[in-house]
C-alpha cells in the first residue's frame, strides 16, 4: 500500500531541509567559509524604523559625472584650498580632479603591479584588493593640508599635500590587527577617530560580513603625538562612517547591521560614553557633517521586512544561506530585489530632516557618501563607475 501523500511530502521536506542545512555538495554562497556563523541583530520595533519617503524620487534629477572615469569612488573630499574632488577608487589609487581631468594623487599599497591595471567594473578588483589597496574614507587636515586615508587593507595612512605613496600610521589596536579599516574623522587636536568594520572579515568578503552581522567591529582613536591607537568601543556590528559634530563635542558613527547612528561623547560629563543617536531607514555607509552641523547619511538600501526578520532570527538566516543560491541573489533578497539609492539628513539633535531617493535605481543606484559643498551634494558610491551631483537649488 502506497504511503499517504502527506507522509511523502513530509519525508521529502525533511530530506531537503537536511540537505540544505548541511550543504554536502558545497553549493551554498557560504561554502567557502566553513566556520561561517550568523548573529542576532539588536533592532528597534518595526514601527520605529522611519517610513518617510521621497515621493518625487529627487535623486533621479542628479547629474551623473565622470562615467567610466572613476571606478567605485567611495569617498569624496575637497582640500583646504577648495580643490577637488579627490576620491579613492577600486584599483587602490586616490585621484584628483583638477577641473579638466583626473590625475593620480596618491596610493596606499607599496606593492602595486599589473594586477591593479584598469578593469571594467568596481567589483572586478575585489580578488586583488589586498595587493592594490582599497582607499575608503578620506579626510583632509584643514591646518596642514595632509590627507588621511582609511584603507581597508593597509590601515590608517597619511599623505602630504604633494601626494605620492601614503605613509602607514597604524595597522593594529589593542594587539589586534586592523582587518577592515573603513572611515575616519579628525578633531581640532589632530586625533583621528576611525572604524575597523570587522576583525574577522576583509572588505573583499563584505557580503559575508553583511550576512553574518558578527559583532567584532571597533571604534578607534589614533593619537599622532604618542602614535598610540586605542580602542574606544568594541563588539560593534559593521561600524562604518564617522563624523565629528560641528562643535567637536561628540562624533557620530554608523552601524550597518543595526541600521542606526550612535553618538560617542568626546567632551563634557558624558565624555567616553556612547548612546543611540538616530534610527535609520536602512543600512548605512558613510556619514558627513555639513557647515550647519547637520549629518548626511548614505544608505545602501531601505531595511526590508525580509532583512528585519532575518536580523532577529540568525539560525533562520543561516539556513537560508545554506540553500544553493549564489551570494548575489541572497544579497538581492536582502535589499529588496534591486539597488535603490537613499540619503537622509539629520539635525545635530538626531531629528530626521530630509529624505532623498531614487527608489527605482534609474539614475543613482547606490550611494556610499554624501559630501555637501556650495549648494550641491556630491554622491560617491563604492559600487558605481561615476560620481553623481545633486543640485539642492
Amino acid at each position: 500500500m502506497a504511503p499517504p501523500v502527506k507522509v511523502v511530502l513530509a519525508v521529502v521536506s525533511l530530506l531537503a531541509a537536511v540537505f540544505c542545512g548541511t550543504d554536502p555538495l558545497g553549493l551554498s554562497s557560504m561554502a567557502e567559509f566553513p566556520g561561517f556563523e550568523t548573529y542576532a541583530v539588536e533592532l528597534p520595533a518595526w514601527s520605529e524604523i522611519p517610513k518617510a519617503r521621497d515621493e518625487l524620487d529627487l535623486l533621479q534629477r542628479a547629474e551623473v559625472r565622470f562615467l567610466g572615469q572613476v571606478q567605485g569612488p567611495e569617498s569624496v573630499a575637497f582640500d583646504p584650498l577648495g580643490r577637488g574632488p579627490y576620491t579613492g577608487v577600486a584599483d587602490g589609487r586616490v585621484l584628483l580632479w583638477d577641473g579638466n581631468s583626473w590625475s593620480d594623487f596618491a596610493y596606499t599599497s607599496p606593492n602595486r603591479s599589473e594586477l591593479c591595471d584598469p578593469n571594467p567594473s568596481p567589483l572586478s578588483y575585489l580578488k586583488n584588493e589586498h595587493i592594490c589597496g582599497r582607499p575608503l574614507g578620506l579626510r583632509f587636515d584643514k591646518k596642514t593640508g595632509d590627507l588621511y586615508i582609511a584603507d581597508a587593507y593597509f590601515g590608517l595612512l597619511k599623505v602630504g599635500p604633494e601626494g605620492g605613496l601614503a605613509k602607514q600610521l597604524t595597522t593594529a589596536a589593542g594587539g589586534v590587527p586592523l582587518k577592515f579599516t573603513n572611515d575616519l574623522d579628525l578633531d581640532d587636536q589632530g586625533n583621528i577617530y576611525f572604524t575597523d568594520s570587522s576583525t574577522n572579515y576583509q572588505r573583499r568578503n563584505f557580503m559575508q560580513l553583511v550576512f553574518s552581522s558578527e559583532p567584532s567591529g571597533r571604534l578607534l582613536k589614533y593619537n599622532p603625538v604618542t602614535r598610540e591607537t586605542t580602542v574606544l568601543l568594541q563588539n560593534l556590528q559593521f561600524p562604518n562612517g564617522v563624523s565629528m559634530s560641528k562643535d567637536k563635542s561628540f562624533l557620530v558613527f554608523c552601524e550597518g547591521s543595526r541600521g542606526r547612528l550612535s553618538r560617542y561623547w568626546l567632551k563634557g560629563e558624558k565624555a567616553g560614553t556612547s548612546e543611540a543617536f538616530a534610527i535609520l531607514p536602512g543600512f548605512p555607509d558613510n556619514v558627513r557633517t555639513n557647515e550647519k552641523g547637520e549629518f548626511w547619511v548614505a544608505l545602501h538600501c531601505r531595511r526590508t521586512v525580509y532583512a528585519y526578520i532575518m536580523g532577529h532570527y540568525p539560525q533562520l538566516r543561516k539556513f537560508f544561506l545554506k540553500l544553493p543560491i549564489p551570494a548575489k541573489y541572497q544579497y538581492l533578497m536582502h535589499i529588496g530585489g534591486r539597488l535603490h539609492a537613499i540619503i537622509v539628513k539629520y539635525s545635530s539633535d538626531g531629528e530626521l530632516l530630509q529624505v532623498l531617493e531614487d527608489r527605482q535605481g534609474k539614475v543613482v543606484r547606490a550611494v556610499s557618501e554624501v559630501e555637501e559643498k556650495d549648494g550641491k551634494l556630491w554622491l560617491g558610491s563604492v559600487l558605481m563607475p561615476f560620481i553623481a551631483v545633486y543640485d539642492m537649488s
